[in-house]
Formats: structure tokens, sequence, C-alpha cells
């Protein structure tokens, strides 16, 4: 079983963490991990785009001329696609880009992307977090005791305000509960911050 060693807030050391096999020392599968970052990417997209076709663009109700004769070639509307402002043809239209990959696949892909940062040494485990009062600044300190200077993710048991709201207006910080953690999340911040409490309750789920 891979072992860490568990801090305080204050960044000293207070012991060591054994981690899980099943979930944090694992080998990353490395296309597993790729089709859950797309399938996330996926579904976070909008799919509002959407562009007129000739039903929907103003004007061209009659013929512009008439069958034969004209030398010109036949012509049905003045808004087909081929004339100026005339309908797209197949256009983007609004849909749902979403879908889901089985759920061993996605229990697999959040074991990968876990174990990746036990295996890169970005994983750091707190005893606890917590905090008086929302304090940006406290929480900087907390995270330049941990020496963490770089994107974070900050892992907690139950998804604390005070913890929250200390850590949201500093750039590169995520703070998440960790029923809500994920594998974009996870490969996206540098270091991955998350508390003995919260260690026990992903492996209670994924183990």
């Amino acid at each position: 079983m891979p072992k860490v060693a568990l801090y305080n807030q204050n960044g000293q050391t207070v012991g060591e963490i054994e981690l899980n096999d099943a979930v944090f020392g694992i080998e990353p599968n490395k296309h597993v991990l790729f089709e859950a970052v797309i399938m996330q990417r996926a579904s976070m997209r909008q799919g509002t785009h959407k562009t007129k076709n000739r039903a929907e663009v103003s004007g061209g109700g009659r013929k512009p001329w008439r069958q034969k004769g004209t030398g010109r070639a036949r012509q049905g509307s003045i808004r087909a696609p081929q004339w100026r402002g005339g309908g797209t043809v197949f256009g983007p239209v609004p849909r749902s880009y979403s879908y889901k990959l089985p759920k061993k696949v996605r229990r697999l892909a959040i074991k990968s992307a876990l174990s990746s940062k036990v295996l890169e040494n970005d994983i750091v485990v707190l005893d606890q977090l917590s905090l008086e009062a929302p304090k940006t600044k406290e929480m900087v300190k907390i995270l330049n005791n941990l020496s963490v200077d770089r994107k974070a993710l900050i892992v907690t048991d139950e998804l604390n305000e005070t913890v929250y709201l200390s850590a949201r207006n500093i750039p590169g910080v995520k703070v998440v509960a960790a029923s809500g953690i994920n594998v974009l999340d996870v490969l996206n911040h540098d270091k991955l911050v998350i508390t003995k409490a919260a260690v026990e309750k992903v492996e209670e789920v994924l183990a």
C-alpha cells in the first residue's frame, strides 16, 4: 500500500497515512483517462449554436424569373443557398453533446487520476482543514505552509463553505467535496490537497 506523509495546516509532518492500493495504487490507464476527459468536456459544451436554413431567412417568396427563355439558369428562390443572403446548408442546430461512459470505466478513470497524483508525488494529505472565518489571506498562508505554489485542487469530506469562500478568489485554486471529485479537476490541477476524512470517504466509495 502506498504511504504518504500526513501534514497539519502549519505544514508540519504529523505522521503517515496508508492509502488503499485499489484506489491510489493502481497503474494509471491513459486511454481511459483520455476518454473520461473527452466525455466531461463534451458535457460542458452549451450546444446553443444555430444557423438559419432557406426556410428561415427572410425574403424569397416568389420565383425571381420565369423558368425558360431568359438564357439564365433556372432559379426558384433568391434565398436558396447559392444566393447572397441565402440559407445555410447543413448548418449547426442546438443539440446536447453529452454522453456517458460505462460506470466501471468512469470508476477506473478516477482511480487512475488519483493514482497518477500519488506516483508523481503531487498529493498532499492534511489531518484536517478548518478556518474560523472566510479569510483568503489565511488560505494563502496554509497553501504556502504546504509549499503549494501552483494550481491546486482542495478536497474536503463535505463541502465546507468557510474553506470554499476562503479559496475562491485565489487564482488556480478550486475546492470540491469528496463526492464531487472528478477526473478533469484532478488532472487539471498540479497539486491535490486532500483531507484525511476525504481520503477515507473516497476509499469507501471506490475501493
